[in-house]
């Protein structure tokens, strides 16, 4: 494929969404894994019989991953996007399959620092290159089926404990992660980056020097940027229902409802996974509609699923009966879906394409250290006997967030192209 050379098939935009489903499906799976398989990997790794040095395990993974999104973001901006995306899942297959080789904690642990690094550099870059192939008539539906593979990733990622009983967990590393290798030569294959309708397969020659100078020269333009400080909150703010579920519904579903962590587990994750489809689906098809009749309308369409958000929290915090918590969960899942789908869209209206991986990048490590404070928070919470009440007070900082974006959001363009 020719430098720079332009992309005439119009479908091309919708096989790069295929290409990173699959990446991102690996993405979350390859992460989530390890969390299932504890029960089969303490027999022959001691330490993880300790909840605290598990505990140790999987939060490291998440600083490195928050810590290094904004440095992942700026790189995502400077240099070629697909051999970033091909060199990340490379690497973080690489060490899923080395985790097979693993015989003590410390080998792990390590591990589990460099699959941090490897995965924060895969999400700027995928969203920025989705944002860039598709236009604004597209871009919100792209991003939303993209978001898809990460909830198909995070339910397959729990299949991980089945087969590690079935065989072992070492060949359940090995066989994850030589699936991820394989894949990354298929990407090598048909993936390409794309800028202003072009494939581009290097930077252009008299961008090279800039770019190496001013590594984080878009730093300073993001954080300039009075809007994006607006979206960023309302971001961190949805953050903590969406990682409170994530880490604590099925607790809340066995609390709430008086059954077995075997029954809620499978109960809570199903019910959130299948209304996130419909709200991504959904989200996206009405915000690229609803945005080429009014400027506004992603803001709106993020604002609906936002709004969507605080009755379900309000009915999953003090619901006590299964219609209750069932039409709370499937709520959320839709309204959060619909937010999902909006976010890179609604940035690209305020921040020019050169920076937009910089700005996802900061968005994304802001949201793990949300995620990671309620996930800490509601632990006490749980301690104290008020896991729904504090999950329902959630809804208010949720409120709070979807009044800033309504009122302060007011993009001039349905893309921003520049820093001008």
């Amino acid at each position: 494929m020719p430098v720079n050379s332009k992309i005439h098939n119009r479908y091309y935009p919708w096989v790069v969404v295929g290409l990173l489903w699959v990446v991102a499906l690996l993405n979350y799976m390859d992460r989530q894994m390890l969390s299932t398989m504890k029960s089969a990997m303490m027999v022959d790794i001691e330490e993880l019989q300790s909840a605290t040095y598990f505990g140790y395990l999987m939060a490291v993974f998440l600083w490195v991953y928050g810590i290094m999104s904004p440095v992942a973001g700026m790189i995502a901006d400077r240099i070629n996007r697909k051999w970033l995306i091909v060199g990340s899942l490379f690497v973080w297959s690489f060490v899923t399959l080395m985790m097979g080789f693993c015989t003590d904690f410390h080998q792990l642990y390590i591990l589990r620092a460099i699959m941090g690094v490897s995965e924060a550099l895969y999400i700027p870059s995928a969203l920025s290159l989705i944002a860039e192939a598709h236009s604004e008539k597209t871009r919100s539906l792209a991003v939303g089926l993209h978001m898809t593979g990460l909830y198909m990733g995070q339910a397959l990622g729990g299949f991980g404990a089945t087969i590690a009983s079935a065989y072992d967990w070492k060949i359940t590393f090995f066989g994850f992660g030589l699936v991820g290798i394989l894949y990354s030569l298929v990407l090598i294959l048909f993936l390409h980056d794309v800028q202003n309708g072009f494939f581009r397969n290097a930077p252009k020659k008299e961008e090279t020097g800039t770019k190496a100078q001013n590594l984080f020269g878009g730093l300073g333009v993001v954080l300039g940027n009075v809007a994006f400080w607006v979206i960023l909150f309302y971001f961190a703010a949805s953050s903590l229902p969406g990682w409170a579920t994530k880490n604590w519904l099925p607790t809340l579903f066995a609390e709430n409802l008086h059954i077995e962590m075997a029954e809620a587990g499978p109960l809570s994750t199903f019910t959130i996974a299948f209304s996130s489809f419909i709200g991504v689906i959904f989200g996206g098809i009405l915000s690229d509609r609803w945005a080429q009749r009014n400027i506004r309308g992603r803001i709106y369409t993020g604002g609906i699923g936002l709004a969507l958000t605080i009755p379900a929290l309000l009915m999953l915090g003090f619901g006590h009966n299964l219609p209750m918590i069932l039409g709370g969960g499937l709520c959320f899942g839709i309204g959060f879906g619909m937010f999902d789908a909006n976010n890179m869209p609604i940035l690209c209206q305020f921040v020019s394409p050169r920076h937009r991986a910089t700005a996802y990048g900061i968005m994304n490590m802001t949201g793990v250290f949300a995620g990671a404070a309620i996930t800490s928070f509601l632990g006490k919470s749980m301690d104290g006997g008020h896991l729904g009440t504090d999950f329902a007070l959630l809804g208010g900082v949720v409120a709070v967030a979807l009044i800033m974006q309504v009122c302060c959001l007011r993009p001039k363009t349905i893309e921003k192209t520049d820093d001008a």
